[in-house]
């Protein structure tokens, strides 16, 4: 009985030190909040604020307040939820999570949820807030999206401690995402020195999010921790430099040893783009006993320009239209071909474009970059990710057109940081009537709906071969069916999903009602359009990985049976738009509302909008009961209701507007609205809306 009050004392005394020196470090966090960079953000941030601060003056009282529907605290897909250090869900609006222990909740790849929230808050005992990451549906919806979760450690009045949070979906990385990441994994460091590590490498941990992770590089230049590269560990990488030249490792270290900390930016191409992208990395210094290591984490921020390239990249259809004509050439000349292929400044040998040649049996017979590497067996040679290319080029030669693609990361030549490439290669007769492979590839080549045709097609005969024993293979995520954001999916002509590698979950799922982000049935669409045509492309909308706003995925798709049983065999590429900014500075031009793009937000809201050089002008269509969530906005707003009847809700109040009234909004006033019959508004902002064109209006969407 001693014994149990010693415990219970001493853990009580335990989260009493936590809450209080976790509020001290927090008071006088020299950075506070002043690196939030979205509205959204900064006001998730300050409800968690706000509900934390009630919750420590009015103690468990508080609960009832954040249960009160269309609250601030409770409203559309926005509310604080709160949990015990146990894992107790004692306040949350769905009635099958309330009042349980939640500790073992997994989101759809089987990342702890409740775990890595009371870590965020808890594990470091100098850092009471932060933010966790996961995979989770939206309301009343199938398709998982990032959820970003910001949650305080509080102590009540009782002495009790709470964790209070809230979420919201966001696809994209921000640099407060960043920030908190890199000062946890400093932390971890500091605390458990070189073990920390195994924590960085953690699929399932909180290290790893979206598409970034964290990196340690020690003051020599060697690099110690990178999931991403795992190849790089243990390699001396102080002279890596990006697309542009830079010595990105020197430069990191120079912001470190300056300020201790910081932002480094450099250029560096997406997964299936061949132009370089502006990637910001946060910097800073971890100390292990008498040393210190670099600690970062690199992002593709949202609004990050993109270089102006300087060589054009050949297109896939190019490369294929030179591997044919190199094909044509060695059918005619043989080896004779060797000494034109080498040639430097040719159409055959010019840049990083060079051809190889292989026997059919994975003999390296020609090589024009490498000549020391001809002769040797690569049949068995994989990429950084375990793909095992030489397989690939073997197989993609066996098809029975004898030609395909492969794609696999590799170093260019000359460096050790491993890139996407994609390799052509196509099956040649010599005239000595010897078969070989002739093959010529392109670094960060940018996708291309000829990658998307030639896996669907490979992937159907296969299927068509093989039906369901075929499936193994193309969920194989080292396999030639998954690369970059690119998978094979399969369905059957119900609906019913057989195989996602991206979304395992959805295998056994009918989804013949999903729809897009604009209300398209997209499943039953496809359905319709293979069944009728045999194959076909078609368009829909979705969230671009990293992004938070609806982009256009163009997806091709193509109908197999096999033993009287049919499959819809599918896979697609996002394909970038232009941006609806419809005038140009100094350009005076008349425009039909008729005219603009319809731009369909929701079940019942629709929006069009033109971008002036300081204004933004917009027209909203609304059903009655459409409902636009809490948000506030740098512009001043001028909201005039054409038809209908609208009400504006305050912190402090509710305005109705009716049909003939405009309403002013201050720049940074936090709002909602709810459409109480079909209404017609324009809605005039000044500056113009930003956010909007960065995809921040999620708060329009739900």
């Amino acid at each position: 009985m001693v014994m149990k009050k010693y415990i219970f004392l001493t853990v009580a005394a335990l989260s009493f030190m936590l809450v209080k020196t976790a509020q001290s470090q927090i008071v006088n966090d020299p950075n506070g909040d002043q690196f939030y960079q979205y509205d959204t953000t900064r006001q998730l941030i300050a409800l968690v604020k706000d509900a934390a601060e009630l919750l420590r003056v009015k103690g468990e009282k508080a609960f009832k307040d954040f249960r009160v529907p269309d609250s601030r605290w409770r409203h559309g897909d926005t509310y604080i939820f709160v949990l015990d250090p146990k894992g107790n869900m004692l306040v949350h609006p769905d009635p099958d999570l309330e009042g349980d222990n939640q500790m073992d909740l997994k989101d759809i790849n089987g990342k702890p949820i409740i775990r890595g929230l009371l870590g965020a808050a808890t594990s470091l005992m100098y850092k009471p807030a932060g933010w966790y990451h996961y995979q989770w549906p939206v309301p009343g919806g199938l398709l998982p999206r990032w959820k970003s979760s910001y949650v305080r450690l509080v102590e009540t009045p009782s002495g009790k401690s709470y964790i209070v949070g809230s979420g919201m979906y966001n696809d994209r990385m921000e640099r407060e995402f960043v920030v908190d990441a890199v000062r946890e994994a400093v932390g971890q460091i500091q605390q458990n020195d070189t073990a920390a590590f195994k924590l960085f490498h953690d699929p399932k941990g909180s290290f790893i999010v979206k598409d970034a992770y964290i990196f340690v590089v020690d003051t020599n230049g060697i690099d110690l921790v990178n999931p991403g590269f795992r190849n790089l560990e243990g390699r001396n990488i102080m002279d890596l430099k990006d697309t542009h030249g830079k010595y990105l490792i020197r430069e990191m270290f120079k912001v470190v040893q300056r300020s201790g900390s910081g932002w480094v930016d450099y250029m560096w191409p997406k997964p299936g783009e061949s132009i370089s992208t502006l990637k910001s990395a946060y910097v800073s210094k971890a100390q292990i006993g008498d040393r210190w290591v670099l600690v970062g984490c690199g992002v593709y921020l949202a609004d990050a320009p993109k270089a102006v390239s300087a060589i054009k990249k050949m297109a896939a259809p190019e490369l294929m239209s030179l591997v044919r004509d190199a094909a044509a050439v060695f059918e005619q000349k043989g080896d004779n071909a060797f000494s034109e292929f080498r040639q430097k400044g040719t159409k055959w040998f010019h840049d990083d474009t060079y051809f190889f040649v292989w026997t059919m049996d994975g003999i390296r017979t020609f090589h024009a970059a490498d000549p020391a590497s001809e002769g040797v067996n690569v049949s068995n040679l994989k990429d950084v990710l375990g793909r095992p290319i030489g397989k690939m080029f073997l197989d993609a030669a066996a098809l029975p057109g004898g030609e395909g693609w492969i794609h696999y990361m590799y170093p260019e030549p000359g460096d050790i940081f491993p890139t996407w490439k994609s390799t052509f290669v196509k099956k040649v007769t010599f005239p000595s009537g010897k078969d070989y492979i002739v093959g010529c590839g392109i670094y960060k080549m940018q996708m291309d709906k000829a990658f998307i045709e030639d896996i669907v097609n490979r992937a159907a005969g296969l299927v068509a071969n093989h039906g369901k024993d075929a499936f193994p293979q193309l969920r194989d995520k080292t396999g030639p069916f998954v690369f970059m954001n690119t998978y094979v999916f399969v369905q059957n002509p119900q609906g019913t999903e057989l195989v996602n590698p991206a979304q395992p979950s959805f295998e056994g799922m009918n989804l013949i009602d999903l729809k897009d982000l604009k209300g398209k049935l997209v499943i039953k669409d496809q359905i319709d359009a293979v069944m009728a045509k045999g194959s076909a492309w078609l368009d829909c909308y979705w969230y671009k990985p990293g992004d938070n706003t609806p982009a256009l995925k163009q997806t091709y798709v193509r109908k197999v049976v096999h033993n009287g049983e049919t499959y819809i065999i599918g896979s697609g590429l996002y394909k970038e738009e232009e941006p609806a900014i419809i005038t140009k500075p100094a350009e005076v031009k008349k425009i039909a509302w008729n005219d603009f793009k319809e731009e369909k937000l929701n079940d019942k809201l629709i929006r069009q909008v033109v971008y002036g050089e300081k204004a933004t002008l917009s027209r909203f269509t609304a059903k009655e009961g459409a409902y636009a969530a809490r948000h506030s906005h740098e512009s001043e707003e001028y909201s005039w209701v054409v038809s209908g009847k609208m009400k504006y809700i305050f912190d402090n109040r509710e305005v109705v507007v009716n049909a003939g009234e405009v309403l002013v909004i201050p720049s940074k006033v936090p709002h909602s609205i709810t459409v109480l019959e079909d209404t017609v508004y324009i809605c005039f902002f000044a500056p113009m809306r930003e956010d909007w064109l960065r995809g921040d209006d999620q708060y329009l969407r739900k």
